[in-house]
């Protein structure tokens, strides 16, 4: 039996200052294509482009380089260590990139003010989940990416902490200057990207669209 194509002929650009939500039901390839542009799985065939450069072709170490450098993550659970305060979670990304101890704290301690997380000597794993998320999201931008992937940031979240972490998420891409590319299931998270698409039947089409045969 052939494999299953999980993508085919996709096609999404989003330039710095802008937002992306990708839709789709459990199994469609969501996963996947977040693989692609980390360069986790790559594709048989076409270019996936991450400032400037096409990390299809990259060796391993250049592309784990690039990644630190250019790609921020922000997962459903946020995994964060929970035993590290939150200044502490965030400043790591910082070291593992090569940022000075000294800069790294810094830079951890400003960006954690600007969202508004305690970053006193509170282990992460006591602080509420929008707090976690936040930290998170501190964490994914520490290291100023050219894009910022979020991975269901909201799926664990109430309804009111959801739409906080959402109005965050979407402020990104102006107050930071990078892209933000959404993965959700929630309706009312993806409506706020400018531009939101569903993967059907392994390609992109704009959200709510039915696929011709």
């Amino acid at each position: 039996m052939a494999d299953r194509v999980l993508l085919d002929g996709v096609d999404l650009q989003v330039r710095a200052g802008e937002s992306a939500a990708v839709t789709g039901p459990s199994g469609s390839g969501k996963s996947t294509f977040l693989g692609c542009v980390l360069g986790l799985i790559r594709p048989s065939q076409g270019t996936v482009e991450v400032a400037g450069l096409n990390v299809v072709r990259m060796r391993q170490r250049a592309l784990e380089r690039h990644r630190s450098q250019h790609i921020g993550v922000v997962f459903q659970f946020g995994e964060l260590l929970p035993e590290l305060t939150p200044v502490e979670n965030v400043a790591l990304a910082a070291l593992l990139a090569g940022t000075p101890s000294q800069q790294a704290y810094e830079q951890a301690e400003r960006l954690l003010g600007e969202l508004g997380v305690p970053y006193s000597g509170v282990p992460t794993g006591q602080l509420s989940g929008g707090e976690r998320q936040r930290t998170a999201v501190a964490r994914a931008l520490v290291n100023e990416p050219a894009v910022l992937l979020a991975d269901e940031p909201t799926g664990a979240l109430d309804t009111v902490t959801r739409d906080s972490v959402a109005e965050l998420l979407f402020e990104v891409p102006q107050r930071w200057g990078c892209a933000l590319v959404v993965v959700t299931h929630d309706p009312d998270v993806a409506g706020r990207a400018d531009v939101c698409v569903e993967l059907k039947g392994a390609t992109f089409v704009p959200h709510g669209s039915e696929v011709r045969p």
